[in-house]
């Protein structure tokens, strides 16, 4: 894969600021990025934006002076289309997996190295760490939606908002889990599916809401249960 011009740039600006501590840097989150892209809806009827690339810089020590070099370079580097970047000691990484097994091992999972050795050699995150994060994550998701659905106090334009905002942490709760278990009911995958691909959108319709929330929820009451089943 060819490295974008942006994070040449950014290796640079790194090289500058870390020298020889910066002992690797990588891009992650490369499928989700080309799934962006290749969504079908239109992206300026919808609000999508352009999907930020992901880097992780892994560094042998970190100060607060390189943060504030960082901070000057931040403007150029979101201009550029780079999220800010995950900066990680490099004994950090492999002590943070228990910690953060989702998010550390999505990363092992979808990386290209740019700079620097692969820091991620002989690493892997636990399965039961990784599925008590799952569990975590869709009990938090179904805890959330019960209580935003109260807090609408029963308006349709606010349900409306509750539902697109949720969608983005859905898309992630389902990726998540069908790294443990691709297995779902036809059911509850369809109307998941069909929340989750409104991550981005500006907006629905409060009888759009009103339609989907009921199943919506029922899903997610659904998807813990068997999350449950196979955490246990």
């Amino acid at each position: 894969m060819s490295i974008p011009e942006s994070v040449g740039r950014l290796e640079r600006d790194l090289r500058g600021i870390f020298g020889p501590r910066l002992s690797s840097l990588t891009m992650y989150g490369l499928s989700d990025a080309q799934s962006a892209k290749a969504e079908p809806r239109d992206a300026h009827a919808h609000g999508h934006a352009r999907p930020a690339t992901h880097t992780l810089a892994i560094v042998d020590s970190l100060s607060s002076a390189d943060l504030r070099a960082c901070a000057d370079r931040i403007d150029a580097w979101h201009g550029d289309g780079l999220a800010t970047p995950l900066f990680i000691g490099r004994l950090e990484f492999a002590a943070s997996l228990d910690a953060f097994p989702l998010e550390f091992g999505a990363i092992i999972a979808d990386h290209v190295v740019v700079a620097g050795s692969s820091p991620f050699e002989g690493l892997a995150v636990d399965s039961a760490d990784l599925r008590r994060a799952v569990e975590v994550q869709a009990r938090g998701h179904l805890l959330h939606l019960r209580e935003g659905f109260v807090e609408t106090r029963g308006r349709s334009d606010a349900l409306a908002v509750l539902i697109v905002d949720s969608a983005p942490a859905l898309a992630a709760l389902l990726s998540s889990v069908r790294r443990l278990d691709a297995r779902a009911t036809p059911a509850t995958e369809r109307v998941l599916v069909e929340v989750a691909a409104l991550a981005g959108v500006r907006e629905i319709s409060n009888a759009e809401a009103d339609h989907l929330f009921p199943p919506y929820l029922q899903a997610v009451e659904q998807l813990v249960a068997h999350v449950d089943r196979w955490a246990r």
